[in-house]
């Protein structure tokens, strides 16, 4: 290049220049240097210029809280998107606006810079900036951008660190070669093409700083990327992280130690973390992140903790108004506690929670920001029901009874009040009638006891009731009718045991007997089996309950196992003593479309028991295709099925099916041998097809069934299979 022609640059103030990552407008201006570097013999240079990482940010906490709560999917997508431009980006790129070329006062010029017409060529802009960082030229703009457009033939392109020596690290040294894209030797560049590659090596990860230097040598232009390398990964600060578990964050950085620190690779970790807790509702995030001296990397993290907790009543238009219940019955019953960090997923589960109490119409949880402490403050909205009590009637089918649907159809009445005195307590007086079953039952049941911190409930119970003895001792060849006739009172205790399990104890008197239709005492039946195990009209007996319920949710489709045990205790010479245990199970397993359903169940009971206390089996939660009780009654049993459910249109399905039960050669074991006088086979099996289809009382289930006998029967039921 000719000795005549000089560089000219300014120093002016431009927005950064981003053509690879989209980046947010930054406020204020930032002043540019203003002296060109030179190396020996340099007739060329580049405005040196430098990107660099400040890793450290603290949004407000408050802020944090405000957008999260206001709209939770923009507030995420806008902070990962804030920390990914803080991460790359991070501040404004000094870089000069052109580099022009020029000619000396009062040298002639050279012939190559000379226009067709002889004129001088107006490619020379010259900037000059100003603190306020405005621009003046002496041409317009358009002649600006053809001077930066101007190319510069590059025979060397070369990476070293910011003292101008090779890099210690060759793998650095590949990686910086590897981003670049238009610096290569032997090619002509514009500034802004330095520039974009400059961006490339930044955006690498591995360097916090990256300055281009043009060097004029003997081959030609000699471009070196002076760069400083990112610390290598010594050491790990978190602090801020109550929840998040520690191995998490050490198991994200642990494939990172001793190596150079990737700001691609912390961006992803950063990432990982924000997702731990989006994944899990909770309201937190990587709000800070700092490298120190010595390669040890800061995170701070913010998580938002309950501030306090208060309940408000709204009317039907969303009025503030004063309720029945008590707050403090409601604030019981949430699983959210001050002090924690908030769960949008906890909280819904709080306000199905409050909603299930049956008080309530509608219930909201509203998460607001606590003034500047980072924590929040929630409020839950409830729309009380305008009275907690009422009358409800119904109807139903009873399967105990095989005369014929109308003889089982039950109409049923009850008075009822779910709120007594503001604490969700509940009174139930209910009557069920029809042309066989009665049931008339009076129930109290304190949902959670005061005081009680196991979330224990209460229930006691009186009922009087007349149901079908067809069961287990069929209908008589004379064609009467065979009733139990049962008084129970009892006590009941239930609470959570651990997640999915709840366990049930209690105390039940029961005093129970046989009648015939006209409600007289019968102690032996057609056959001249004993109706009762003492001999008398009736038997009374004193049982100690014990009952364990498992379900893998509150779907009444999920999967279940319920295990009970009801011990006689001799209160009395002539009170009955036994011990009756009784399990079943329930899976249901997805395939595509269809479900796969399977239940067992089955039992064993020892001791002086009456004989409408064996276990009946046959019938439509049994083996279909059989009456109720028709395959045998015994001290022992087993029943398996399986069912197979497909859609059909809309809500109704379509189901094939199988069922097999078997008393285990225990119908002897009953008093009197009920099943044996009746030729009860003692085992058999069902199969058939049937539709499913849901309704507000539950799945609704029509189904036809054959037996091993080859004989066809309609079944109806409410609900799945148990």
């Amino acid at each position: 290049m000719a000795d005549d022609v000089r560089f000219v640059s300014s120093s002016i103030k431009v927005p950064p220049f981003s053509p690879l990552f989209e980046s947010q407008s930054h406020a204020g201006s930032h002043s540019l240097l203003s002296s060109i570097q030179l190396k020996s013999r340099c007739r060329f240079a580049i405005l040196p210029f430098n990107i660099n990482f400040n890793l450290r940010f603290n949004p407000l906490p408050a802020n944090f809280i405000s957008e999260f709560v206001r709209n939770p999917p923009f507030f995420r997508h806008n902070i990962k998107s804030r920390l990914h431009n803080r991460l790359l980006m991070k501040a404004p790129l000094f870089c000069s606006a052109t580099l022009a070329l020029a000619l000396s006062d009062g040298e002639p010029r050279s012939e190559s810079k000379q226009s067709k017409g002889g004129e001088e060529s107006d490619a020379l802009v010259e900037y000059k900036g100003d603190d306020s960082g405005s621009v003046a030229q002496s041409k317009t703009v358009s002649s600006s951008r053809v001077a930066e457009e101007e190319r510069v033939l590059i025979s060397e392109v070369l990476v070293r660190n910011k003292d101008g020596e090779e890099l210690e690290r060759k793998d650095l040294e590949a990686e910086a070669l590897t981003a670049l894209k238009a610096s290569r030797a032997n090619s002509a560049l514009t500034v802004r093409e330095v520039k974009e590659d400059v961006h490339r090596i930044i955006a690498s990860g591995y360097f916090m700083s990256c300055m281009p230097v043009a060097v004029d040598t003997r081959d030609g232009i000699r471009l070196i990327f002076q760069v400083e390398p990112n610390q290598e990964f010594r050491g790990l600060v978190c602090e801020g992280a109550n929840v998040l578990p520690a191995k998490f964050v050490e198991d994200a950085f642990r494939d990172g130690y001793g190596k150079v620190v990737n700001i691609r690779h912390l961006d992803e970790i950063i990432k990982s973390i924000d997702g731990w807790y989006m994944e899990r509702g909770l309201f937190g995030m990587v709000s800070g992140v700092d490298i120190l001296s010595g390669g040890i990397v800061k995170l701070q993290v913010s998580e938002a903790e309950v501030n306090n907790i208060t309940i408000r009543f709204l009317d039907k238009t969303g009025e503030p108004t004063v309720g029945k219940t008590r707050p403090q019955t409601i604030l019981r019953q949430l699983t959210t506690k001050k002090g924690q960090v908030y769960s949008m997923i906890q909280g819904k589960r709080d306000a199905d929670t409050v909603l299930a109490m049956g008080v309530m119409d509608d219930v909201s949880i509203i998460p607001q920001p606590a003034s500047d402490t980072g924590k929040v403050d929630l409020t839950m909205n409830v729309v009380e029901r305008k009275s907690g009590g009422g009358i409800s009637g119904g109807g139903g089918i009873s399967s105990g009874i095989t005369s014929g649907p109308l003889a089982g159809l039950i109409g049923s009445i009850a008075i009822y009040h779910k709120n007594l005195f503001g604490r969700n307590q509940k009174l139930n007086l209910s009557l069920e009638r029809g042309q066989i079953d009665s049931i008339f039952k009076l129930n109290y049941t304190d949902p959670w006891i005061e005081g009680d911190d196991k979330r224990t409930s209460r229930s006691i119970m009186i009922q009087n009731s007349r149901t079908p003895g067809t069961l287990v001792h069929g209908n008589q060849p004379d064609n009467n009718h065979l009733t139990i006739g049962c008084i129970t009172a009892g006590i009941e205790y239930s609470r959570p045991l651990r997640p999915k399990w709840n366990g049930t104890a209690g105390l039940i008197f029961q005093r129970a007997g046989a009648h015939d239709e006209k409600g007289n005492p019968v102690i032996r039946d057609f056959f001249g089996s004993p109706l009762t195990a003492s001999g008398n009209t009736h038997d009374d007996m004193l049982l100690a309950k014990l009952e364990s319920v498992y379900s893998s949710s509150g779907d009444p489709g999920s999967s279940m196992f319920v295990f009970n045990m009801d011990q006689g205790i001799p209160v009395s010479p002539e009170w009955l003593v036994f011990n009756r245990v009784n399990a079943r199970a329930r899976q249901i397993v997805a395939l595509g479309p269809a479900r796969f359903l399977v239940c067992l169940s089955g039992g064993h009971v020892h001791g002086k028991f009456p004989p409408h206390e064996a276990f009946p089996i046959g019938g439509t939660n049994s083996v279909r295709g059989y009456e109720e009780g028709a395959v045998g009654s015994g001290g022992s049993y087993l029943v398996g099925s399986g069912e197979i459910s497909f859609p059909v249109i809309g809500p109704l399905e379509g189901a094939v099916f199988a069922d097999y039960g078997t008393d285990i050669g225990s119908g002897s074991a009953v008093p009197g041998d009920p099943a044996g006088a009746r030729n009860k086979p003692g085992s058999g099996y069902g199969y058939g097809v049937g539709i499913r289809l849901d309704s507000p009382l539950g799945p609704l289930r029509l189904e036809y069934a054959f037996n091993d006998q080859r004989t066809g029967r309609f079944h109806f039921g409410i609900g799945l299979r148990n």
